[in-house]
């Protein structure tokens, strides 16, 4: 059993990438169940929503976690869906990922493969599409709730998962392709704290325990 779990809280310019997703997920993946996910958190938290989305699943189901514009290729996600059942790591499906921005969404939209979209390569990207046994998110404290907002979430993630689990999530030779919305503000008091966080996060990425005291508190 695959469970495909999109945070998602509406907004206005994002509802288009989110369909298209949602459809992809639904034709892509036809036997998984495909659930969104918000938090009561008055603020959208990323971390939250991730980490409920897994919360309700048994120690050895398979959990997609995708970002609500983010698209991956199917066969590097099959591979890391199976990969992610026995390896006790989170498995990201892509070596590339490809910012569409406005003109590549538009391209794809008219039905240019999306391979063939123009795009902006992010290099060191860590988010977007994740693949994990649900036991194996929690072996490493999943996301930190404590990033609310926009920014850092998938960067501390990532310290934590290669600190405490000794190696860096594992990834699959491929691409994914996010689709244009409006920029979200990545500034002020919200923004600055989270920011604040991160470096606590590469203080503890100095040893195993180091990190296991500050995730865990043990």
């Amino acid at each position: 059993m695959v469970t495909v779990v999109l945070p998602w809280r509406p907004q206005p310019s994002r509802i288009a990438a989110f369909e298209v997703v949602r459809d992809w997920y639904a034709e892509a993946l036809p036997e998984a169940d495909v659930r969104t996910i918000d938090s009561p958190d008055p603020v959208f938290n990323l971390a939250q929503c991730r980490n409920l989305g897994v919360a309700a699943l048994a120690d050895d189901e398979v959990a997609v976690i995708g970002d609500a514009d983010t698209l991956p290729q199917r066969e590097p996600l099959l591979a890391a869906i199976e990969a992610a059942r026995t390896s006790g790591r989170v498995h990201l499906p892509y070596t590339e990922y490809h910012w569409l921005g406005r003109d590549g969404t538009a391209q794809a939209a008219a039905g240019t493969p999306l391979e063939r979209c123009d795009f902006e390569l992010v290099r060191g990207a860590c988010s977007g599409v994740y693949v994990t046994r649900a036991s194996s998110w929690r072996a490493h404290g999943g996301q930190d709730e404590r990033f609310r907002g926009w920014g850092f979430e998938d960067a501390a993630w990532y310290l934590a998962h290669t600190t405490l689990l000794g190696e860096a999530p594992r990834r699959h030779e491929g691409m994914v392709f996010a689709l244009h919305h409006q920029a979200e503000v990545r500034e002020g008091p919200q923004y600055d704290a989270n920011a604040a966080l991160m470096q606590r996060y590469r203080d503890a990425s100095v040893s195993a325990e180091s990190m296991r005291e500050f995730v865990f508190g043990v």
